[in-house]
C-alpha cells in the first residue's frame, strides 16, 4: 500500500471516530440531565503558621527590649513552663499578645 492510501484510510478511521463520539454525546444530551450537586465550598486557605524557631526569635526580641517577664508570664499564660512546651497551635496567639505588649507602650 502506498503511503497516500494509508493516510486517506487513517482520515477515514478518525472521521468515523468523530462520528461515534458525536451520536455518543448527543445520546448524553438527550437524556435526562442530573441534578447538579451544590457546588462545593472552596476550603479556607490555610492559616499560615509560625515555626517555634520564628517565635524564639521574635520572642527573645521582646524580652531584650525591656518585656522578660512579661513573655515569661505569656509563656505560663499558655500552659507551659517552657517555649518548646507551649502547643504549637497556640504559636500565633503567643505572638500576637507579645506584640500587643511592645506596641501597648
Amino acid at each position: 500500500m502506498s503511503r497516500i492510501k494509508l493516510l486517506l484510510d487513517v482520515v477515514e478511521d478518525m472521521r468515523s471516530l468523530a462520528d461515534s463520539i458525536q451520536a455518543v454525546a448527543e445520546a448524553l444530551a438527550g437524556s435526562e440531565p442530573e441534578p447538579e450537586a451544590a457546588p462545593a465550598a472552596e476550603p479556607a486557605p490555610p492559616k499560615p503558621t509560625i515555626t517555634l524557631e520564628t517565635l524564639r526569635a521574635r520572642l527573645g526580641e521582646i524580652s531584650r527590649a525591656g518585656y522578660t517577664a512579661a513573655v515569661h508570664d505569656l509563656i505560663q499564660k499558655h500552659g507551659a513552663t517552657h517555649l518548646s512546651k507551649v502547643d504549637p497551635e497556640d504559636y500565633d496567639t503567643l505572638l500576637k499578645e507579645a506584640e500587643a505588649l511592645v506596641h501597648a507602650t
